[in-house]
């Protein structure tokens, strides 16, 4: 075995811990490395390993002292228990690694490991146990006092220190050797240790998950009996009773009363070759062995109703062993390795987890867990390998029976799920993920696939040499391997065989966010066997803070403390508490842990992280994926400051674990120094692809990896020279930052660019210029670069390039057009515009600049901008039109703003193409359409109508101060405008009109001019000599409303039938039937006269229809309003007419004083005094010599009623229609102030009761009075 490979050579692999535990792929031969620096394999990519590994041999060198070696192996919860041998036991903390424990149980090699409960209880929720009487309860003595019937030990080890009672440490460890014992030993309480010795090599032992209560455990091994024993004194050593003299003394000696209490051994299965293998399912109501002949599973005496007792210990499924070649002589070294699945803590099938926060923070609550896991417990799953065959077992509970078994119990069954031959001997299985099988793989060299050993001459075993072991990873599924095997690079691997490894496997944790920030630190994850690990796991990512917590565990060290020390010694100091305490890194993972262990070395395995895939990109120089994936996800960065942070030269942090773990954001939140760590990582390693690439000559990817990589001003423009030095412009251009950065990239990066392509690409050059803002850079010195081009004559208006020709001038033209504009030199860009004929520029430039004036000496070429000379001799009106438009209606824009005059357009344009010249057509269409600039159409939308109205009106009087030359242009190109612009303007001379329109025969124009200078007589005569058109001569006839023109009209169509014809068929009530009738001349034959006259008399009884009807309504409104009036007169109007109190009357207020409230009846509604009979009836008591004289001396005043009961005196009445200061009508004035010594106004002022002068006097007063009251319509006035 392993512990023949000499211990001499030990000191030759003291060195192995240095080494790299693992390689990816398989080895090569040393003998020809060195050899196939071409080979193919070297030309192979290196795959990424699916797991990281990390050696812990450093850690566990007290297990290695004096030349020891393992050789067994298992870890559960926070406890790792190996095996040697020498026979010695070490418990360890996890992940500390710190030894708790070390003593000795056999005289020889130890075969298997057990502990109970299985997986251990978890760390305590509380640390008031530690007082003194619970540690003075616990004295530990030395592992070597047991005593026999035989005698006492022969040796005495020093007395170690007690182990704390802990939840944690409240286990029982089993071990079995091949010395013949079986050894349990209470980790607590060394005087709790039973000896057995079954006689025979034990290869397996698995204590009862119970037994701290039942003291039962099974064993086998070479004798081929699975026994199960229950009971023994503890302390003492004892003897199986299955060994033959043993067993009779137990029986006769109990018989009479004189046994011990030694155990009662009792033998479940035999005669199938020796047993390898036992384990207890993870609920405790299964066992699995494994003998020569196969896979044996039984129901256990465990969680059995009372219905099944008759269950315990019955077998309930047998797998034969594998059937390959060799397997009747390896058949007792081949082992078979098992183990019962938490499916709980498998892997995720995700590739790599962010980190430890994340994966915690995306797990479901405990309660939602707890009920998977409860569910998925009902099958438990088992997975089996041996030799090169894996089997995968679900293990369904015993149900109730149905159909003619109903009622009945039955057992359970078992189910092979899946078979997989695996290339390999198999020294270790786990499930990784529901999907992926781990397998460590024993290699078997080629040449000895059917012997593995060969004999010496002294009867001796001697191995070959043996290929390093490989982790595997087999999908179930596919059965295949998901990626290449990761070879592990253990210590004298040559001399090993497949039973010195083994493989051990922590589950992952999976642990509730809201547990943890609602629950106190070790309360959330030290309660129940689901969790398995979860609490101390948890607590050990932030190990600073635990040792350092209030809860930590801690006890006093005895006097005669070893100089091992355990966990409890290392928590009681804050010094001993130092971070550097807690073990690897990779222990303190929250995922699966896949412990490697061989007879010299001890290697740790986990899923690795995204930021080990980070890690591993970067090594291998994938600069490329590494950035992306720092791009995508910048925790990587601060997954790796979080390892860094518990790093030795870190401070511990003060409080307890429980204030720790409530700190939501300690979890979650990343600081800013860490998001600038991730800036600063990223820049690095775009550094480094951008090297790697400029080093593989791919510059084209580089300055697109610029674009993305570089985000510094002094990266940029350390690259960009870096790019100019190799004369690779092309590649960096494209990516250069066009928006400030900050700081800012000199501007002498851009000017190097532009410069370059100045000499080289012009049309590069003009798309940079359209591309980059003139703030990047400095124009002037663009500008003046430019202008050497032009000066040495390198590019002018002849110059050829790419059988183009003056394409690089005017590429640089235009470019120097838009630097001018960069500076502040519009008018230089205008120049430049116009050499190049670029009318769109140009254009647009003078109206946002308003440069208008810059080109005022040249209208006409202004104008022409767009028009070519071939243009300008055959293109029709409309071309020229639309050719000329942009510029027209700028013209007409300055024009309204006064900055370029009409006369200066006129006198240029007459000077150059005389008159008529179709662009000072277009000119004054324009002014006079009121056709400005878009821009200002733009404006005008926003002003108002009456700013609308003005412009257009300016518009009209620009061109009626040219109105004669305006007639001529319209009469030349545009007649339509032509009448509209006769009919709207009185500028234009009469006679130059008429004469222009006589020239070119234009009859209706003419008609309307003649018609204008009062000569209607000779516009008829022309309508109906030149045109002929009877209708319109009506229609003009009609439109001048003269008599004399009626008869011109009939004199002139006496002679014409048609224009008779249409004259009684037209001119219907206009002329007199009659009239036209009789002046037809006799015996003149007139085509449709019949339908002519029938039409006119028609028209005659319609409008003769009308009239009668018109009649009808008008003499029903009239009687109406008569009878109106008639009930308005016979209406009595009440006066109360009171007598004046004085003769002289108190001051009139003012019509404006008096309120429609403040009226009294009887009293004037304007001046408020009472009407009084004064002017009536006073004077009637006189003589009539003295009433005449009375009446001149106090004449009358008319009185006014209205039917809303307001009356008025005339006077009064007239103040409130009339102005203020105004004088009465004179027609009025015989009401107001009429003269005593006219008798006609004495007559109208008697009180004449004839109907006649009321209405008149009534029809005077509406006249000037309106309609009604005036109050009334003031009240009114002031509601509505």
């Amino acid at each position: 075995m392993a512990r023949e490979a000499g211990e001499a050579g030990q000191e030759r692999g003291e060195h192995q811990d240095s080494k790299k535990p693992f390689t990816n792929g398989k080895p090569g031969d040393d003998n020809d490395s060195g050899d196939h620096d071409g080979s193919e394999e070297e030309e192979e990519e290196e795959e990424e390993p699916r797991l990281k590994y990390e050696p812990l041999t450093k850690h566990l060198k007290p297990v290695y002292r004096n030349g020891d070696a393992t050789s067994a192996f298992l870890v559960a919860g926070d406890k790792m228990i190996i095996g040697t041998h020498n026979g010695n036991i070490h418990v360890l903390s996890v992940p500390s690694l710190k030894s708790i424990r070390v003593y000795h149980a056999h005289s020889a090699s130890i075969s298997a490991l057990s502990i109970s409960p299985y997986p251990p209880p978890l760390a305590p929720t509380k640390s008031d146990f530690q007082n003194k009487s619970a540690k003075n309860r616990f004295r530990s003595p030395s592992p070597s006092n047991l005593t026999s019937r035989k005698g006492s030990p022969t040796t005495k080890s020093p007395k170690p220190n007690p182990v704390p009672l802990t939840p944690s440490n409240a286990i029982h460890i089993g071990s079995s050797s091949i010395d013949g014992n079986v050894c349990i030993q209470s980790l607590t309480d060394s005087r709790d240790v039973l000896l057995r010795n079954f006689g025979r090599p034990v290869q397996g032992i698995a204590l009862s998950p119970h037994y701290k209560s039942d003291r039962s455990y099974l064993s086998g091994g070479l004798a081929g009996s699975l026994v199960l024993t229950i009971g023994g004194q503890a302390g003492v050593r004892s003897t199986a009773s299955t060994i033959g003299a043993a067993a009779s003394a137990s029986g006769w000696l109990g018989s009479i009363g004189l046994g011990s209490n030694t155990g009662k051994d009792q033998v479940l299965h035999y005669g199938e070759g020796a047993i390898s293998t036992i384990k207890w399912s993870l609920s405790g109501k299964y066992v699995v062995w494994v003998n020569e002949q196969g896979i044996k599973i039984m129901r256990s005496n465990l969680h059995l109703e009372a219905a099944e007792s008759d269950f315990a210990w019955e077998r309930i499924s047998h797998t034969d062993h594998p059937n390959r070649p060799g397997w009747d002589e390896m058949a007792g070294i081949w082992k078979a390795h098992v183990e019962w699945i938490d499916e709980s803590g498998l892997e995720f099938d995700d590739q790599y987890p962010l980190n430890e926060t994340a994966e915690i923070a995306q797990e479901p609550p405990d309660t939602e867990r707890l009920k998977a896991i409860k569910q998925s417990r009902r099958v438990e799953k088992l997975v089996v390998g041996w030799s090169g065959t894996a089997w995968i077992i679900n293990v369904h509970p015993g149900r109730t029976g149905a159909g003619k078994e109903a009622g009945e119990r039955k057992m359970g069954r078992a189910e092979v799920v899946t078979i997989l031959r695996i290339d390999c001997i198999i020294s270790g299985i786990a499930l990784y993920t529901p999907n992926l099988l781990l397998v460590l793989a024993y290699i078997i060299p080629e040449e000895n696939l059917s012997s593995t050993q060969i004999s010496t001459k002294r009867g001796v075993s001697r191995r070959r040499n043996a290929l390093q072991p490989e982790m595997k990873i087999v999908d179930i599924t596919t059965k295949e391997e998901v990626s290449v095997p990761d070879t592990l690079n253990m210590s004298r691997y040559e001399s090993l065989s497949a039973t010195d490894y083994h493989l051990g496997v922590l589950p992952a944790i999976r642990i509730s966010k809201r547990t943890l920030t609602q629950r106190g630190a070790l309360e959330a994850i030290g309660g129940g066997i689901e969790a398995i690990g979860g609490g101390i796991w948890d607590a050990t990512m932030y190990p600073a803070r635990l040792f350092s917590s209030n809860a930590s565990v801690q006890s006093e060290s005895s006097p005669g403390s070893s100089k091992v020390p355990s966990d409890a010694n290392i928590a009681t100091s804050p010094k001993a508490a130092h971070i550097n305490d807690t073990g690897p890194p990779s222990i303190l993972h929250h995922g699966m842990k896949i412990f490697i262990q061989s007879p010299y070395d001890c290697v740790v395995a986990t899923k690795p992280t995204l930021s080990d895939h980070f890690t591993w990109l970067v090594d291998h120089s994938m600069f490329e994926e590494a950035w992306n994936l720092l791009d995508r996800k910048p925790e990587v960065v601060n997954s790796q400051s979080d390892v860094a942070a518990d790093s030795p030269s870190s401070t511990p942090n003060k409080g307890s674990l429980v204030d720790f773990f409530a700190d939501d954001s300690s979890l979650t939140a990343f600081s800013k120094g860490n998001n600038s760590q991730a800036e600063k990582e990223k820049r690095r390693i775009g550094q480094r692809w951008l090297q790697q690439l400029i080093s593989n000559e791919d510059w084209s990817k580089a300055g697109k990896v610029a674009g993305r990589v570089l985000g510094t001003s002094s990266d940029w423009e350390h690259w960009v020279w870096v790019f100019a030095q190799a004369n690779k412009y092309d590649e960096i251009t494209s990516f250069i930052p066009t928006n400030q950065v900050h700081p800012p990239l000199p501007s002498v990066v851009y000017e190097l660019l532009l410069g370059h392509y100045v000499s080289k690409d012009r049309p590069r050059f003009q798309e940079l210029l359209e591309r980059w803002s003139s703030d990047l850079f400095d124009a002037q010195t663009i500008i003046e670069a430019v202008e050497s081009k032009f000066r040495s004559g390198e590019v002018n208006e002849s110059t050829i390039e790419n059988d183009e020709v003056g394409r690089d001038w005017r590429i640089l033209t235009k470019s120097l057009a838009q630097l001018y504009l960069a500076v502040g030199r519009p008018r230089n860009a205008l120049s430049c515009y116009i050499r190049l004929q670029d009318a769109d520029a140009a254009m647009a430039l003078i109206a946002d600049a308003h440069l208008v004036d810059a080109v005022a000496d040249e209208i006409p070429g202004f104008i022409l901008l767009r028009v070519s000379r071939e243009q300008q001799r055959s293109a029709p009106l409309s071309e020229l039109a639309t050719l000329t438009l942009e510029p027209i209606q700028l013209l007409v824009s300055e024009a309204h703003h006064g900055i370029v005059l009409p006369e200066t357009v006129v006198d240029q344009l007459q000077s150059r193409y005389g008159t008529p010249n179709p662009y000072l057509f277009f000119y004054f269409r324009a002014l006079w359409n009121g056709d400005t600039a878009p821009s200002d159409k733009k404006a005008s939308r926003r002003a108002n109508p009456a700013e609308e109205r003005l412009s257009a009106l300016e518009g009209k009087t620009l061109v009626s101060d040219y109105a004669d030359t305006a007639v001529t242009l319209f009469a030349e190109y545009d007649r339509a405008l032509l009448m509209t612009f006769l009919k709207s303007s009185q500028s234009y001379t009469l006679e130059f009109a008429s004469r222009t329109c006589e020239q070119r025969t234009y009859i209706p124009e003419l008609v309307y001019l003649l018609s204008k200078e009062g000569r209607t007589a000779q516009a008829l005569r022309l309508i109906i000599d030149s045109l002929s058109d009877v209708s319109q001569a009506i229609a003009f006839a009609r439109e001048q409303n003269d008599a004399s023109l009626w008869d011109d009209l009939l004199d002139y169509s006496m002679n014409k039938p048609t224009f008779i014809r249409g004259l009684l068929e037209e001119v219907g009530t206009s002329l007199d039937p009659l009239k036209l009738v009789k002046r037809i001349p006799t015996g003149l034959e007139i085509e449709g006269l019949r339908e002519g006259l029938s039409r006119m008399l028609k028209e005659y009884e319609v409008q003769e229809s009308i009239s009668k009807g018109v009649a009808r309504v008008l003499r029903g409104e009239v009687n109406g309003a008569m009878l109106e009036r008639g009930r308005g007169m016979r209406k009595g109007i009440r006066f109360e007419i009171g007598k004046a109190k004085s003769q002289h009357r108190e001051k009139k207020p003012s019509h404006s004083q008096v309120q429609m409230k403040d009226i009294k009846a009887g009293h004037c509604a304007s001046c408020g005094d009472a009407i009084n009979h004064q002017g009536f009836s006073d004077h009637a008591s006189l003589p009539k010599c003295k009433q005449l004289t009375y009446r001149i001396e106090h004449p009358p005043q008319y009185l006014l009623a209205f039917p809303c009961t307001h009356s008025f005196h005339l006077s009064c009445l007239l103040s409130h229609a009339l102005p203020p200061d105004t004088d009465p009508p004179p027609m009025l004035a015989q009401f107001t102030d009429p003269s005593p010594d006219d008798p006609e106004d004495l007559a109208v002022m008697r009180l004449d009761k004839s109907i006649a002068p009321k209405v008149d006097r009534a029809r005077l007063l509406r006249t000037v009075l309106g309609d009604g009251c005036p109050l009334e319509e003031r009240e009114r006035g002031g509601d509505g």
